[in-house]
């Protein structure tokens, strides 16, 4: 029985394919690991789990809704991803209320909408934003053309925080985001 020729390789033609072999796998590496891609993550305070994930690209907005404990009108906060940032860009609601603005100030301008609607914009960057689910007031997002009840994603009186991270595809492949 004749068993198959090997070809011999030199020290030198194993070194350059171990070498190129380790690049390979540095460069592959790289691209899976590196988190090139932002995306919002909505972070359980209580059990430390993210609860929820979504891309989102430079400018785009999401809208946390929720009724008013106090005068149990609607309000729709708006949110953006900007330059790898949270930014609360504004409020729109229909009734004054207990903490809603009256007027513009250094912090935000204040308007009445055509259709009666009040409207406060503030433009402000942050690292976070922090919603106590309410048992009441019915927290939703609209992110990515999607409507998120924030009570199936925790516990009422459970702290969520939606922050600005950035995902690598190997973190994407493992599921849990809307992409």
């Amino acid at each position: 029985m004749d068993f198959p020729r090997w070809k011999a390789f030199s020290l030198s033609d194993m070194l350059r394919r171990l070498a190129a072999a380790g690049i390979l796998t540095l460069i592959v590496g790289t691209a899976l690991f590196w988190p090139a891609m932002n995306g919002v993550e909505l972070f359980s305070v209580s059990s430390s789990q993210t609860r929820m994930c979504a891309r989102m690209t430079n400018g785009e907005e999401m809208i946390l809704s929720f009724t008013h404990s106090v005068n149990k009108r609607p309000v729709y906060e708006t949110l953006c991803v900007r330059d790898g940032s949270l930014v609360i860009v504004k409020s729109r609601f229909d009734a004054f209320g207990a903490g809603m603005p009256e007027a513009s100030t250094s912090d935000g301008t204040f308007k009445m909408l055509p259709d009666g609607w009040l409207e406060w914009t503030v433009n402000r960057p942050v690292p976070e934003v922090v919603v106590r689910v309410g048992r009441v007031a019915g927290h939703r997002l609209l992110i990515k053309g999607r409507e998120v009840a924030l009570a199936d994603l925790a516990e009422p009186g459970d702290g969520l925080r939606i922050r600005v991270e950035n995902y690598s595809i190997h973190r994407i492949l493992k599921g849990g985001c809307l992409w």
